[in-house]
């Protein structure tokens, strides 16, 4: 039965419920109309969206949505087992690689020591001119082979190694005084500061032929008497921590390319080297020691 009262009537509720009925016909005829145009999903969204009684309405994806959706879904699950696979795989190799390099160290046969090598020489050390010559002392080139003078002079500097508490650090002979420093190298600054030991050749004490050399006329005239010494006469080298004691076995006047006298020896050996004779300098005198047993 239709109500037949007026306006002023009617509660707040009762005309706030007419004003949601006449709404909610309103949109259906909007809606009504959009279907018959073709323009109905988009519209039932919005006005879904818009109606007061429903506030919480989402919009109901579309299919094209839904397989995008899946779509990457299925990308990011791919690509995070592809970066465990990855991360497996390389754990893997890493693992396979440090036991085959453990392997290959297990299987190769470690080297037998050597005596270090002697440092290639073509003529003896501590060569030089006379004071007295008109240039005054200075590095006698004329001694080399002028075949070689060429290589000699390309050479590059010597680097002096780390110091080694095996290392000769001091040297005493009795016999002729002598009581000095030894310094590694046999260069000319080297031959400037004392007792110069030829690069390469061995520690006191130690299987080899330690080799030392210093001037007879110039920069303190250290090995001026190494004429004098006689067999049986003793050397003694100072490590940091050790001395050894030497003998002095033979005497040698040799021309300077008679670089044999360098040569390593199988036992513990002292050679030392100086300019001959005094003043002159076209020669060398070489003393041979062994280790005092």
């Amino acid at each position: 039965m239709k109500d037949r009262r007026s306006v002023d009537d009617l509660t707040i509720e009762e005309l706030e419920q007419i004003l949601a009925i006449k709404k909610r016909e309103a949109r259906e005829a909007r809606l009504r109309k959009m279907r018959a145009s073709g323009r109905a999903g988009r519209a039932e969204v919005i006005e879904a969206a818009a109606s007061p009684a429903s506030p919480t309405l989402k919009p109901k994806p579309t299919l094209a949505a839904r397989a995008m959706n899946f779509l990457l879904l299925v990308v990011e699950i791919g690509a995070v087992i592809g970066l465990l696979y990855i991360l497996v795989n390389s754990a893997q190799l890493w693992q396979t690689l440090n036991r085959e390099v453990s392997q290959a160290i297990a299987q190769t046969p470690l080297p037998s020591p050597s005596p270090t090598p002697l440092i290639s020489a073509v003529v003896l050390p501590s060569g030089h001119t006379p004071p007295t010559s008109p240039g005054g002392a200075q590095f006698n080139l004329a001694e080399i082979p002028e075949n070689l003078r060429p290589l000699v002079q390309s050479l590059p500097a010597i680097v002096i190694p780390t110091p080694s508490p095996r290392q000769a650090v001091r040297m005493v002979i009795p016999a002729i005084n002598v009581d000095h420093p030894v310094v590694q190298g046999d260069g000319w600054e080297q031959l400037k500061r004392g007792i110069a030991q030829h690069l390469g050749t061995a520690d006191p004490g130690q299987p080899g032929n330690l080799v030392v050399s210093a001037h007879n006329d110039i920069f303190g005239e250290i090995f001026r008497d190494l004429d004098q010494l006689q067999p049986g006469d003793e050397i003694t080298v100072f490590t940091q921590a050790e001395k050894f004691v030497y003998i002095i076995t033979a005497t040698r006047i040799v021309e300077p390319t008679e670089v044999s006298v360098m040569d390593a020896t199988a036992s513990p050996t002292v050679t030392l080297i100086s300019c001959y004779p005094y003043l002159v300098d076209t020669q060398r005198i070489v003393v041979f020691a062994e280790l005092k047993k």
